[in-house]
C-alpha cells in the first residue's frame, strides 16, 4: 500500500457501487468502480438491476463508508427517493453519490433529498474520486 492510500484510522475508506433499476448498461459504473479501487478505495459492486432494499441491505452488511449509484433508465427521483427513505428507516447516515443521465434541472432535487453529489457523464474520474474523499471526511470528520 503506498503513502497515498486513502486510509480512515486502521482500513481504507470502503463504498458500494450499484446499478440501481432495470438499466442494464454498466459500463460507466463500472469505470467508476475500478477507479475508486485504483485510488485505494475498497469497493463493493452490486452491478445491475439492483434494488433499493438491496443496496441499504449490502450497505449495513458491508459496513460502507458511501454509496454510489448509477441511474440511466430516468427513474432517478422515485429510485432516490426510495433508497433515502430505507436508508432513514435503518439509520444509515452515510453519503449518497448519484451518477448517470440526471437533468441539470432535477441535480438540486436530488440534493435536497440527501443526494452528496450528482456525476453526469463525462465528469472526470479524478473529480468523482476527490467526491467520494470529501464526502467521506465530511461525514467520518476525518482527513483520508
Amino acid at each position: 500500500m503506498s503513502a497515498s492510500t486513502p486510509r480512515l484510522g486502521d482500513r481504507k475508506p470502503k463504498v458500494l457501487v450499484a446499478k440501481l433499476g432495470l438499466d442494464g448498461h454498466d459500463r460507466g459504473a463500472k469505470i467508476v468502480a475500478r477507479a475508486l479501487k485504483d485510488a485505494g478505495f475498497d469497493v463493493v459492486y452490486l452491478g445491475v438491476h439492483q434494488t433499493p432494499e438491496n443496496v441499504v441491505k449490502t450497505a449495513i452488511e458491508e459496513d460502507v463508508d458511501a454509496i454510489g449509484v448509477s441511474i440511466l433508465s430516468g427513474s432517478h427521483i422515485e429510485l432516490v427517493s426510495e433508497l433515502r427513505k430505507l436508508m432513514k428507516e435503518r439509520g444509515i447516515d452515510i453519503p449518497l453519490i448519484v451518477g448517470g443521465i440526471i437533468p441539470p434541472s432535477d441535480t438540486q432535487l436530488l440534493k435536497s433529498m440527501g443526494v452528496f453529489e450528482v456525476c453526469g457523464p463525462g465528469t472526470p474520474l479524478r473529480k468523482i474520486i476527490e467526491i467520494y474523499k470529501k464526502a467521506i471526511e465530511i461525514r467520518r470528520g476525518e482527513k483520508i
